[in-house]
């Protein structure tokens, strides 16, 4: 997939992904804390495995397909609205639903601050708005192409995992970075995919995390807030 982005949508993106995005992505695991802590993902191979499934069966390619929907209809209110009451039905768990609406919450403010006009659109969407459907919009705003956004929310999300699985294995930092410079492949292919996805094919199977994220919840201590 060739991508041409020009140099200030690439900063916008940059951005956007960035660590320092006050959202709060790095307070959440998605059930990856549950499988560390009952032994079964403890080392940059099973963590590797882990996340290739996410990216092929589970709720983030989910995610980054109603993006791209919210980034194709950011001028349209009622296909806001209907996304994103879409995602928020299709959410496995209780943690996960959270986790969508607080980082969404967050972003929302953060975005009609930076961009008072985008109140009306964010409105749109009703309350509370997913994370996945606020990053399409501004995205959208932000002139960052839908298949260059794809690719950086998937990067995100996997970079912030990593992160997790680095305090949580524990992994060196080496391991990390070795792990998400070997996941790129699999990145750029699920993200060509997710772009063409028709919305019948829309679907999530990921049920061992929806599982672990179900067990999440009650474990005796907790790092991560999913």
């Amino acid at each position: 997939m060739a991508i041409i982005i020009d140099e200030q949508a690439l900063l916008k993106l940059l951005q956007l992904t960035s660590p320092a995005l006050p959202v709060g992505a790095f307070s959440y695991s998605e059930g990856l804390e549950t499988l560390v802590v009952q032994g079964q993902l403890g080392d940059s191979v099973g963590l590797l495995t882990w996340l290739v499934q996410e990216l092929r069966h589970g709720s983030v390619r989910l995610e980054a397909a109603i993006a791209t929907r919210a980034h194709y209809h950011s001028a349209t209110p009622k296909q806001l609205a209907y996304w994103n009451q879409w995602l928020t039905a299709s959410r496995d768990t209780a943690e996960l639903r959270q986790q969508s609406w607080q980082m969404g919450r967050a972003l929302v403010r953060l975005a009609t601050k930076l961009h008072p006009e985008l109140q009306t659109t964010f409105t749109a969407c009703g309350s509370p708005c997913n994370f996945a459907i606020g990053f399409g919009i501004l995205a959208a705003h932000w002139q960052i192409d839908a298949n260059t956004m794809v690719l950086g929310y998937l990067q995100s999300w996997a970079a912030n995992l990593i992160g997790a699985a680095v305090k949580l294995v524990p992994l060196g930092q080496t391991d990390g970075q070795s792990c998400l410079l070997t996941l790129i492949p699999e990145l750029m292919h699920t993200a060509e995919q997710i772009v063409n996805l028709a919305d019948d094919d829309l679907y999530v199977s990921g049920w061992g995390s929806a599982i672990a994220s179900m067990q999440h919840e009650t474990l005796y201590t907790r790092l991560f807030r999913s």
